[in-house]
C-alpha cells in the first residue's frame, strides 16, 4: 500500500525557535505515543554562521510524561544515531551543513518521548523538531 497520509501523525514537537546561549540548548514538548509503534525525529537547522558551532541531539524518554523522569535513551533503542542527527563543526554548505534536515527513530518501549538540541555557539541558529509517529494500531490516523 503507498498510502502514507492515513498512517502517520506529525507533532511540531519544538516550533523553530533560535538556539542560543551556549550549553544551554531547547527541548521538545513530550511526545505521547500512544496509539502509535514507531517516532522519528526530524531536526531542521536553519542558516548556521558560526563554522565552530556544535549542535548535539539527544533523545529522552520515560513511562510518565513528568519532567524529572525523563532519561538518555540508549543507542540499542534508537533507528539512526543522536551524533548523525546533530551537526558538527566546519565549513556550512547549504544543503550539507546549515539549512538542512537530519533524523534519528525511537524503537523503545517507553511512552513519553522528547528530543533536546544543545549548541556550542551563543549566535541564535534556528532549529524546529517534529515528531512523526508511525504505524498507528487504528487508521487512519488522527490529523
Amino acid at each position: 500500500m503507498r498510502d502514507l497520509h492515513h498512517n502517520i501523525n506529525i507533532i511540531a514537537a519544538l516550533p523553530p525557535v533560535a538556539v542560543g546561549t551556549t550549553g544551554t540548548g531547547k527541548t521538545s514538548s513530550v511526545v505521547d505515543r500512544q496509539g502509535y509503534d514507531a517516532v522519528e525525529f526530524a531536526f531542521s537547522y536553519g542558516a548556521i554562521t558560526a563554522t565552530a558551532a556544535t549542535f548535539t541531539a539527544t533523545i529522552q524518554h520515560s513511562d510518565s510524561a513528568t519532567a524529572a523522569s525523563f532519561t538518555s535513551v540508549a543507542d540499542v533503542d534508537l533507528l539512526g544515531t543522536e551524533a548523525a542527527a546533530g551537526l558538527g563543526q566546519g565549513a556550512r554548505v547549504d544543503g550539507s551543513t546549515e539549512n538542512v534536515t537530519r533524523r534519528v527513530g525511537y524503537i523503545g518501549a517507553k511512552r513519553y518521548v522528547r528530543a533536546r538540541v544543545v549548541s556550542t555557539a551563543t549566535a541564535g541558529t534556528p532549529v524546529g523538531i517534529n515528531a512523526l509517529l508511525g504505524h498507528p494500531r487504528h487508521a487512519p490516523a488522527a490529523t
